[in-house]
């Protein structure tokens, strides 16, 4: 009878610990501030389980060790406090690829040591940066960013003893594995995020399926780009990139096509010979071009082509310098306004009467981006495409990876 009382004492304390470690979760979000107007939260927890369960069906990646790595200090032992949910935010008016989180730290001595370890450069009595991420040190807590532009503010407004209006995650995520959340006054639209074997998926609805016939449809064609939009998708979409121009353009529907080709840019050069006579020499690079055309349908095409002009986009020759691809053409039409290259002209895809961005991995893409690192063009080069749908309230957009022997938590 006492070794079954302490075999159930066993196994309580056992269901106890599961729990804790792996469903008990802090909700409280207290690393948000009050002018943030997106954020993004990752339930590491439940992502943990998904790891788990992931790695629990895959028993050839139980023993594998990164060689290279095993001196490393894991991220576990950084030093840094790995929360329930990890916050990441994005400030009103601020660059759009400006993003931020904080981070408890538990060691700062071994958080600087992490830091070292990972070749982090210090610019800084407490500032460090690597490849375009930005860290603070504050003491019990540290500052991540892809700019360091509102550190200072940051500071003052979470870091401080000042009261600050502290969210709590069931406001902004449902049992997903993460979730984005858009901000507006008291208003908060809330988009789940799936880690799934070989996508990711982001959605504000579960009714998902009205998008697989027209996915399934750009899946068997073989273009870079391809894009239907409707005059409330052009203004969400030039909301994020230049909020100015969303209302002066008028536009009220865009198609696009476009494909990229390897071809020759020929460089010229002048130099002296011995005899101070000036030389040419041509010589050729390799260059990603894209081939494109763009239709923009407008409320007001007269005001749109003036508006073009005004901000000195069209030259003498008709061409369109707000895209850096040249040469190009740009053509007023009745209720039309089009832009095209020249070198390789396109057709516009087929209507599908639907909105949509369908935007295709292509082995040229990670090959122009030279300012990547390793890391990122190894993300880039495994995924397959990214797609973006919305029919009437329903927002959606797929990233499927290309196909491999493990699902995504186990590549990572």
């Amino acid at each position: 009878m006492k070794k079954k009382y302490i075999f159930l004492v066993i196994v309580f304390l056992l269901a106890a610990a599961v729990y804790l470690l792996l469903f008990h979760k802090d909700k409280t979000l207290k690393f948000i501030p009050e002018n943030a107007d997106v954020v993004v939260l990752v339930d590491v927890k439940k992502v943990t389980r998904q790891y788990i369960s992931e790695l629990i069906a895959h028993p050839s990646q139980w023993f594998k060790s990164d060689k290279k790595g095993k001196d490393k200090m894991s991220l576990n032992k950084s030093g840094m406090k790995i929360p329930d949910f990890i916050q990441i935010f994005h400030l009103k008016n601020t660059q759009f690829g400006d993003w931020y989180t904080i981070v408890e730290l538990e060691d700062e001595t071994q958080f600087s040591q992490y830091l070292k370890q990972n070749k982090f450069i210090k610019s800084g009595e407490k500032l460090f940066r690597k490849d375009g991420l930005f860290i603070s040190i504050e003491g019990a807590a540290c500052i991540l960013g892809t700019s360091n532009a509102a550190f200072e503010d940051i500071r003052k407004s979470l870091l401080s003893d000042s009261k600050n209006n502290i969210l709590n995650a069931n406001q902004l995520i449902n049992n997903s594995d993460g979730s984005i959340s858009f901000i507006s006054g008291s208003k908060i639209s809330n988009f789940s995020i799936s880690l799934n074997s070989d996508e990711i998926e982001v959605a504000n609805s579960g009714n998902t399926n009205t998008f697989t016939s027209l996915i399934s449809k750009l899946e068997q064609k073989t273009q870079f780009l391809s894009a239907e939009l409707d005059e409330k998708n052009v203004k969400n979409g030039l909301q994020f990139f230049n909020k100015d121009v969303k209302d002066s353009l008028q536009i009220s529907y865009f198609k696009t096509n476009s494909e990229l080709e390897e071809v020759n840019d020929t460089i010229i050069t002048y130099g002296y010979d011995d005899d101070f006579n000036e030389t040419e020499k041509v010589s050729y690079q390799k260059i990603i071009q894209p081939n494109f055309i763009i239709s923009l349908q407008s409320l007001n095409p007269y005001k749109t082509w003036n508006f073009f002009q005004n901000k000195k986009w069209i030259n003498d020759q008709n061409q369109f310098t707000a895209i850096p691809v040249q040469p190009n053409r740009i053509l007023k039409k009745a209720k039309e306004i089009s832009i095209q290259s020249t070198r390789k002209p396109l057709q516009l895809p087929q209507n599908q009467n639907e909105n949509y961005i369908f935007l295709r991995n292509n082995k040229l893409l990670s090959s122009s981006f030279h300012q990547l690192n390793s890391t990122q063009k190894m993300i880039l080069s495994n995924i397959n495409y990214v797609f973006y749908g919305n029919k009437g309230q329903n927002y959606f957009m797929k990233i499927k990876l290309k196909e491999n022997e493990l699902p995504l938590l186990l590549r990572l």
